[in-house]
């Protein structure tokens, strides 16, 4: 064998030599495969983000304009008292209204004593008096209530006053000494319109909120 053609088999056995440690190391492509640049260590994505501290607080805008004297005050009650939100107040308030108006109905006003103010207790026990004086009896179921919205609130000297309008709906019945019905329709509901004011010093260990007036 001369030598150019033993030349020509070595470098043949070498070229395929090759091409099986290319195989090894980058794989089969199969045609189908997107084929990649390297242009050197990618660049680092940053995003522009702007952090906002503070902004609107919901849990006051969700109830009264933020603009108002009463988001200004109930800021400074949460400022006061860090704990304080007012949807919890109102979910409080919620639960108050019937406890202490079914009280009423039924004539049990000692049973909510601690959540009313001297006065509000007194007028409430007075118009008690006066239906079991002349012989009245009440038949009352709570409903529920149809609306309820915060319609003011102050603070004044670490002392938060809230004012919610409620509507609420219950069946009411007065019976007089010989069981007759003088007002309502024993099974028919009616809506009662309640303007209730909530009162408390914040800041301090009684978290109990007192109704300190009522109205319509």
């Amino acid at each position: 064998m001369n030598s150019p053609i033993l030349q020509l088999l070595v470098l043949a056995g070498i070229a395929v030599f090759l091409i099986l440690r290319l195989k090894n190391v980058l794989g089969t492509r199969d045609g189908h495969e997107p084929t990649s640049e390297v242009q050197g260590k990618p660049a680092t994505r940053t995003h522009n983000l702007e952090v906002i501290e503070g902004g609107p607080d919901h849990d006051i805008i969700d109830h009264v304009p933020e603009d108002s004297e009463s988001a200004a005050a109930l800021a400074e009650m949460k400022r006061a008292e860090p704990s304080f939100g007012v949807g919890d107040f109102l979910g409080g308030a919620r639960g108050a209204y019937e406890m202490i108006l079914m009280a009423f109905e039924r004539g049990e006003m000692e049973e909510v004593k601690d959540f009313l103010t001297d006065d509000v207790y007194a007028s409430f026990s007075e118009v008690v008096a006066i239906r079991k004086e002349k012989g009245l009896t009440i038949e009352a179921e709570f409903i529920g209530i149809r609306d309820m919205t915060l319609a003011s609130a102050t603070f004044d000297d670490s002392v938060a006053e809230i004012t919610v309008k409620f509507v609420g709906e219950l069946v009411s019945v007065v019976r007089g000494p010989d069981g007759v019905v003088i007002e309502g329709e024993p099974g028919k509901a009616k809506r009662q319109k309640d303007v209730w004011s909530f009162e408390r010093r914040m800041g301090v260990d009684d978290p109990n909120w007192r109704l300190v007036a009522t109205g319509e």
